[in-house]
């Protein structure tokens, strides 16, 4: 018996058992190798021990390139835990293993939507996605509306009908309906320029073009000018609803055939949703792929879409099915698994607290509101009995996230601290999807070193910040005027403590 020490799959070549230890060796051994490999998780090839992605600090624009603990193995977030320590952290690049220098970075302005960095999407938190790989600690790819990676100038990708295939590891229970969370083949524009120009793993449960069974989220195939589940441009039955906690996402393509197959990231094997021609359809038989690649955007750069990239491949040539079972069965025994998106203080489920800011000469006022308006007040234990139950709040386990929690008003029960337009209100819970993702926070230790910081689950870049006396969500640095870097440290932290009512 062989012991191994770290996931591994086999695949069977002449009659011969290959052990290999990495995605991409499999691939390599299918003979339909890597031509980019992007993953802040962990190594996607045996042998590989350099840099998987960068991350930028927010207090004074410095970077640090996160490797592997050691060759082929988990990223060492350790050492990302360390360069943030007391300040915040954004995923400024994904290096690309395969050595093509396929890197994504910060997504340009497009034809759908410029971001708001002088044009640039924004950059992913470093620590929106906590995760851990066989019980080692990683970080993923949590993409909000607005942000989003690219790169225009690729070495090996397919064009026009080139065979290729793509996989995706993702949060099955991240998702939304808005364009469009991709990973793959896209312009090399930033602009739509027609039918077929691309190929990529779409996920989420938009519905505007094709869907699959129920009412989703799905795993359809972006070609451009559509979202696609199979031939039929409408509907493939056969392609489900699937919200694994981890799933695995496949769209390939060849000559007048492609197929889109997936599965459970932590378990069991690959079905396949499709396979067969090309959607009935002008414009996508034969293809007319461009060769970039994206993640979280549109090929246009649309950026309203939401998901969680862990890692993914682009491969040259169509892979078999045995090749993409080696590579499921490697993922399962990588052995993606939760951890917990809270630190710091415990902010317990049920309890009655307050907020008081930690700012210099602001640490008399705490967080309440005034109707829907969210803001800081001082107040004491003299205060009026209106004041302090407009500043007291009740923990609940979060609407949008059971992880994580949500902030109940004492005095007005049934609303709950929510941002809209990155403002705190409070509003009434209505049931949407939306408002439990708005009104869910995660509680960490304080950027500057006491208390808690707040930050929002669903825009992890951000936090309760108090500016100008007013309640925000707020980036360091971000482009917003409540965003400024000055005491963005002290303003972004809390003394959490009982309730006044």
């Amino acid at each position: 018996m062989i012991l191994l020490s770290r996931p591994s799959a086999s695949l069977i070549l002449g009659g011969v058992v290959t052990v290999l230890a990495g995605p991409c060796d499999l691939y390599a051994a299918g003979k339909t190798p890597c031509v980019a490999a992007h993953a802040t998780t962990r190594a996607l090839y045996d042998s590989y021990s350099g840099a998987l992605y960068q991350v930028k600090r927010g207090s004074d624009g410095a970077t640090a390139d996160i490797k592997p603990i050691s060759a082929g193995r988990v990223a060492n977030a350790a050492s990302q835990d360390t360069f943030c320590n007391g300040t915040t952290c954004v995923i400024s690049i994904i290096y690309d293993q395969s050595g093509r220098g396929n890197h994504l970075r910060q997504g340009p302005p497009g034809g759908a939507a410029s971001g708001p960095n002088g044009g640039y999407d924004n950059l992913a938190s470093a620590i929106g996605a906590p995760v851990t790989l066989d019980g080692k600690k990683a970080y993923g790819v949590f993409i909000s509306p607005g942000s989003g990676y690219r790169n225009d100038a690729t070495n090996g990708v397919a064009t026009g009908d080139q065979a290729e295939g793509i996989y995706a590891v993702i949060d099955g229970t991240h998702f939304n309906s808005g364009c469009c969370f991709d990973y793959g083949n896209a312009e090399i524009s930033n602009r739509d320029t027609g039918s077929g120009h691309m190929e990529a793993v779409y996920f989420g449960d938009n519905s505007f073009w094709g869907t699959g069974s129920g009412n989703g989220p799905w795993i359809m195939a972006d070609m451009e000018n559509g979202l696609f589940s199979g031939f039929n441009v409408a509907n493939n039955p056969a392609d489900p609803s699937i919200s694994d906690r981890f799933i695995t996402a496949i769209v390939k393509g060849k000559p007048n055939q492609w197929a889109i197959r997936g599965g459970n990231a932590v378990s069991g094997s690959l079905s396949t949703f499709y396979s067969g021609a090309r959607p009935n359809t002008s414009g996508y038989n034969p293809m007319s792929k461009e060769g970039a690649i994206i993640l979280g955007i549109g090929g246009d750069n649309s950026i309203s879409a939401q998901g969680t990239f862990y890692e993914g491949v682009m491969t040259s040539g169509y892979p078999s099915d045995a090749t993409e079972s080696a590579v499921q069965a490697n993922i399962v025994a990588a052995k993606y698994a939760t951890t917990s998106l809270t630190s710091g203080p415990a902010v317990n489920v049920g309890s009655s607290i307050s907020f008081r800011a930690t700012t210099p000469g602001f640490d008399t006022r705490y967080l309440m509101h005034n109707g829907s308006t969210v803001d800081t007040q001082v107040v004491t234990s003299s205060s009026s009995a209106t004041l302090k139950g407009q500043a007291s709040w009740t923990v609940r386990t979060g609407l949008g996230n059971a992880a994580c929690v949500s902030f109940e008003s004492k005095d007005t029960p049934g609303s709950f601290i929510r941002h809209y337009a990155f403002q705190l209100q409070l509003s009434a819970n209505d049931g949407t999807k939306q408002f439990f993702e708005d009104a869910t926070f995660c509680p960490q230790a304080g950027i500057n070193g006491e208390g808690n910081s707040i930050r929002s689950w669903s825009y992890p870049t951000r936090f309760f910040r108090h500016y100008a006396d007013v309640g925000y969500i707020a980036s360091e640095g971000g482009p917003e005027v409540f965003d400024a870097t000055s005491s963005y440290n002290e303003d972004v932290t809390w003394i959490v403590g009982n309730s006044f009512a």
